[in-house]
């Protein structure tokens, strides 16, 4: 009892970390709208800050692997969290000057943080909690306020956004308040109090070797070109879902509804992970991911050629005559209904296309994980190219890129997450 009393503190800011990370990440693709309407950008370029936060993967993914070998888990997350601190932080001066590169700079360093606390947050929740069910149970817990984060970013941006017209970094600030409180209350708490440190095993290989060893692999090599695709269809189907939205050329709606329809789509993400973990025992990796990319087809399928002229209720919140919030049905396109559907499917493809991708690895697992951290670019990369369609073809012409990935994975789970190297020694 006095150990999990000693710890309740410090296991509930790893899960606040563990919130922080879809918190962060999940700003950049609402901003997008702010940044499009106050210095006048493309659709493309308004999801530079997306893209300047994925970016960061590729570039820390394999070196903060390496930090966390030299200096543990713990320095590791307060390192993480000083420069989670910095980049919101820099994001925040944006706002004072004005400044499309500045804010660009900001999210570009947070990214950096956002790829070090992946690496720490699950085994250190893990360790706090004991290991076994327990430490599981935290993780889990962990993952539930990391969605329920994601659901909130969008609905707070737009609320605060309001006439889209309008829209400007400073409007923003309460949610970077936010971050930086929870950023600086961590740091402080991880700093003071004692806590284990996570078994970390270390191999006498060089990494050259492992990783060089897990790319021998053509299930893993597939597996991880698919984790590029995945993040990239999860964030941009709803970052150009809030665009098309907010467009009155297309969507129409104001900056809060629009906001709040991009947060459904997170919001059955978080369904999708607790529906997924409970039949995840019973149902196989492949036959999961088989159904889920399927449905995904069909559903950016039905949103392309529905005419935008097609409406649909609701169940969202919206902003009155008086500008005050209330719940209630309001009519969307209904290509947007078929978009925020999509959620339930992108919410299980990550552990999906992990457990495939790595299936036979063994003493290659660790470098394999490296090399999925830094493939999560594809959350900047692929949304980059998605509006860049969008500004030349229109907003739902742009979803065939999104169908192309689910395709890709559609591919992958019945045909390329077959390991066909069983042969490679792995002991």
């Amino acid at each position: 009892m006095e150990t999990k009393k000693n710890y309740m503190l410090p296991i509930i800011m790893m899960i606040f970390l563990f919130g922080m990370i879809s918190f962060v990440t999940n700003l950049a693709a609402p901003m997008g709208v702010v940044l499009k309407n106050q210095f006048g950008v493309t659709n493309a370029m308004g999801m530079l800050g997306n893209l300047a936060n994925f970016i960061a993967y590729a570039v820390m993914g394999i070196p903060g692997g390496l930090l966390l070998q030299k200096v543990g888990y713990r320095k590791t997350a307060l390192v993480a969290v000083a420069i989670g601190f910095i980049g919101v932080g820099i994001q925040y001066l944006s706002g004072h000057a004005a400044s499309f590169a500045i804010y660009l700079l900001g999210a570009f360093v947070a990214g950096f943080s956002m790829c070090l606390l992946n690496t720490v947050v699950n085994p250190m929740l893990n360790t706090l909690g004991g290991g076994g069910n327990k430490g599981n149970q935290l993780i889990q817990v962990g993952g539930s306020f990391n969605s329920l984060c994601g659901t909130l970013v969008p609905i707070l941006v737009g609320a605060l956004v309001g006439e889209v017209t309008k829209a400007n970094i400073t409007d923003v600030y309460p949610v970077m308040y936010i971050a930086l409180g929870i950023f600086a209350l961590v740091f402080i708490v991880l700093s003071i109090v004692s806590i284990p440190e996570p078994n970390q095993s270390r191999s006498t290989e060089p990494l050259g070797g492992l990783i060089k060893g897990a790319l021998s692999f053509r299930h893993f090599i597939l597996g991880a070109v698919a984790i590029f695709v995945y993040v990239g269809v999860e964030v941009g189907t709803p970052g150009t879902m809030n665009l098309f939205l907010c467009d009155p050329n297309a969507g129409g709606l104001d900056a809060t509804t629009a906001g709040f329809v991009a947060g459904t789509y997170w919001f059955l993400m978080l369904i999708g992970r607790l529906v997924g973990a409970s039949v995840g025992g019973k149902v196989s990796s492949k036959l999961m991911l088989s159904v889920v990319s399927l449905t995904g087809l069909i559903l950016v399928i039905a949103a392309i050629f529905s005419p935008l002229s097609l409406k649909v209720s609701l169940p969202v919140f919206q902003t009155g005559a008086t500008g005050n919030l209330s719940f209630g049905v309001t009519e969307v396109p209904i290509s947007a209904m078929f978009l925020v559907l999509v959620g339930i499917c992108t919410s299980v493809m990550w552990g999906g296309i992990f457990n495939l991708a790595v299936e036979g690895l063994g003493k290659y697992l660790a470098a394999a994980s490296g090399i999925f951290m830094v493939l999560v670019c594809g959350g900047g990369i692929l949304p980059f190219i998605q509006n860049w369609v969008a500004d030349i073809a229109g907003y739902l012409a742009s979803y065939w890129v999104i169908f192309a990935g689910l395709a890709y994975l559609l591919y992958y789970a019945l045909i390329g997450s077959k390991n066909v190297n069983r042969d490679i020694a792995v002991d």
